[in-house]
């Protein structure tokens, strides 16, 4: 035998071991051995282990409330204590303090992580604790508006499904706790989140090198709005695109497939560990890009082959998660890895490289050796790099907050948008722009008065697509 995560020896008892036993209910359960050689685990008896089996069950019960089977052993003439300690379903504190076995370690928790581990004991989790005094009448209604777009879009709920007032949607989508919004409620759907919950933004920077960075944007606001606006930002102002034509149709390729990094950015929004106060940060550079949050993974899913191969999904924030999957956005399942994977093998890209750290997990994503060799200009003079920023205006100072824009920015920016994409709804418009959904009715409406846009479909579906000249 020998001493590992669940096994400790001791050559003799000092209360302070009553640190180890409260450290194994808290854990895993183990059991510590009184009477042992500390480093080979050697028998060399007890002269006290008569009192000592009455004296440490009475301990351990006056100063934890638990019980630990303490049986006498011997080997030869040495008698030795054995002490069995239960993992507990509750945590237990010595002394109101709490001990964890780690590794071969003991510690002590407190603060965030004392925390995350009471409600993990009471089965709790921490995106569904409710914030008092917050009404459904208090979030942000273009947002719940883009989440009802999204989940009918995706066949995740109907459109009967959404026609009701938002409370009973909240309410249905499991966003109440004691008739009080979570926090998953208000970090999906509050204007203003980080008032209540820091940190929950997205931070994007383009690096030259690791220690020059030119440029930096921060996405704010609902989650559910965060997603698409730091996909956007990402693909139009901070990647750079090489220009291919396939006939007289101008083709863009990016150092990564944008569906996978949607992916990616997903996970790192749901599995976040909101409690850390800091934001999610995505830092471009010319051929690679890294995405950084303070989220953890289980222990089954400790390096990128792992995450790669078939698991099951189990969400750091299950009700966020759940948010998310009814409005379409992500799967169930563990199938986002999948889509990832897919969609890097189509690109031609290698897999992102994950990093799994106690304290976070880091994403690299790297371009693809043929958009490497472009970017030296080493292939064929038919392809250009173009900086796809620089035919359009400089919106460096206005895409994290657009609500102050002047009507013609507004219109540059749908009509850039519409350039990447074949169409966009009033919800999307006003997302973007982050405006109220009449001003961006007033916005489409004027673009296509003006001969700019066209109409498809009727009343809620209707959509609009740029004018082919």
């Amino acid at each position: 035998m020998q001493e590992h995560q669940t096994i400790e020896w001791k050559t003799s008892w000092d209360d302070e071991y009553l640190k180890w036993i409260c450290g194994y209910a808290n854990a895993y359960g183990g059991t510590l051995y009184i009477g042992k050689e500390d480093h080979d685990g050697a028998v060399i008896g007890l002269e006290n282990s008569r009192k000592l089996l009455k004296d440490i069950p009475d301990k351990i019960t006056h100063t934890m409330g638990i019980i630990a089977d303490v049986n006498l052993r011997s080997e030869g003439k040495r008698e030795y204590l054995e002490i069995i300690v239960e993992k507990y379903p509750s945590l237990i504190n010595l002394r109101g303090r709490y001990y964890y076995r780690s590794g071969s370690t003991m510690r002590t928790i407190a603060g965030a992580e004392l925390d995350k581990a009471l409600l993990k004991k009471h089965g709790l989790t921490w995106d569904g604790i409710a914030i008092p005094k917050i009404t459904a009448s208090d979030l942000k209604q273009s947002a719940i508006e883009l989440f009802k777009e999204k989940a009918v879009s995706s066949d995740r709920l109907t459109q009967a499904d959404v026609d009701v007032e938002d409370s009973v949607l909240l309410d249905n989508l499991r966003l109440y706790e004691d008739d009080q919004l979570t926090r998953a409620a208000i970090l999906s759907f509050h204007k203003d989140p980080e008032k209540w919950i820091g940190g929950a933004y997205i931070k994007i920077g383009y690096f030259v090198t690791d220690s020059d960075l030119r440029y930096q944007d921060e996405i704010h606001g609902p989650l559910i709005e965060q997603i698409d606006r730091a996909e956007e930002l990402v693909y139009t102002k901070y990647m750079k695109a090489l220009i291919d034509y396939e006939g007289l149709q101008r083709v863009e390729k990016y150092m990564f497939p944008r569906s996978a990094f949607r992916e990616i950015l997903l996970n790192a929004v749901v599995h976040k560990d909101y409690g850390s106060y800091n934001p999610i940060q995505i830092s471009v550079y010319d051929d690679k890009m890294y995405i950084w949050n303070d989220g953890t993974m289980p222990k089954e899913l400790s390096s990128t082959e792992k995450l790669f191969q078939k698991h099951s999904s189990k969400p750091y924030n299950p009700k966020l998660a759940g948010t998310f999957f009814k409005s379409g956005m992500i799967e169930a399942w563990g199938r986002g890895f999948d889509k990832i994977k897919e969609a890097c093998d189509l690109h031609g890209t290698a897999l992102p490289e994950y990093e799994i750290l106690s304290y976070g997990v880091m994403v690299l994503c790297k371009a693809n050796e043929q958009y490497i060799k472009l970017l030296s200009g080493q292939v064929s003079d038919k392809l250009d790099l173009s900086d796809k920023m620089s035919d359009k205006p400089d919106l460096s100072d206005k895409m994290s907050d657009k609500s102050d824009l002047s009507d013609k920015v507004r219109y540059d920016i749908i009509i850039n948008y519409l350039n990447e994409n074949l169409e966009i709804s009033m919800t999307k418009t006003a997302e973007i722009l982050n405006c109220h959904p009449k001003t961006a009715q007033r916005i489409l409406s004027k673009l296509t008065d003006e001969g700019e846009l066209e109409k498809i479909g009727a009343n809620k579906n209707r959509k609009y697509k740029l004018v082919k000249n």
